[in-house]
């Protein structure tokens, strides 16, 4: 099982390249987890005939986390484990992959990143640290991929215990948090870009207003929610920039 690991990690990364509306991800799930069928196919054919038809079922999950989902099926199927609970499984995983991944990626370092590199532009560091920014980013996607498979192959039907105990849950629900801190920070200080004014400023108003905000949380606590805040803040702006006190 585990010679096939390094073919079926690179194949992860083309899931998506078959999905279409009957079975979603589900073929290039069948495509990724033939190399880790292989030992199977020698020691019990009939198994790994099932197997590789059930490999590529419907699933739909992140992409990035969909080796959590693959490697404990191909576990499973190592383990005898029967064919109808292998289907409640694979059900199970979609949605908390999913959730999972969305929060961690498409909502956290994606516009983090986006935005640590709209900061440096206006620094104006050059194109090097915005390369910098991007290979940091794809370096945390595919340790996570990585990470992800090992974790499914190792956990079989234990995977959803090994996932909720795992730095995910945490790591997803904080990076939110972070890719708003950066988006707030650029705001302030593209504004001061684009009008000409000291590259710093724009970046030290982001970070005052970053500090404010955390200070107003942790005093009137759920009170201050986004809204209010951005609202608070944007009246702010106005009045100094009108030249009121």
């Amino acid at each position: 099982m585990t010679s096939g690991f390094l073919r079926a990690f690179l194949r992860l990364f083309a899931v998506q390249g078959a999905w279409n509306y009957e079975r979603l991800t589900g073929i290039g799930m069948g495509y990724a987890a033939e190399p880790l069928l292989e030992d199977l196919k020698v020691s019990d054919p009939g198994r790994h005939a099932e197997a590789a038809v059930r490999s590529a079922e419907y699933f739909n999950s992140h992409p990035y986390l969909a080796g959590a989902a693959l490697g404990a099926l191909v576990r499973a199927e190592y383990d005898q484990v029967p064919g109808a609970q292998l289907s409640r499984l694979r059900t199970a995983l979609t949605s908390p992959l999913g959730a999972l991944g969305d929060q961690l990626f498409w909502a956290g370092l994606v516009p983090a990143t986006m935005a640590a590199a709209g900061i440096v532009v206006t620094l104006e560091w050059g194109v090097g640290a915005v390369v910098a920014l991007f290979a940091m980013y794809n370096a945390v996607h595919v340790a996570t991929a990585w990470w992800a498979l090992r974790t499914g192959l190792r956990s079989g039907m234990r995977v959803g215990t090994a996932l909720s105990e795992s730095w995910l849950p945490p790591a997803a629900a904080r990076a939110g948090l972070v890719a708003g801190a950066l988006v707030g920070a650029l705001l302030p200080q593209a504004a001061a870009w684009l009008l000409g004014e000291q590259p710093l400023t724009g970046l030290a108003v982001g970070l005052l207003t970053l500090a404010v905000g955390l200070a107003a949380s942790w005093v009137a606590g759920p009170r201050v929610t986004a809204v209010r805040f951005g609202l608070g803040a944007l009246g702010a702006a106005v009045l100094l920039a009108w030249g009121l006190p």
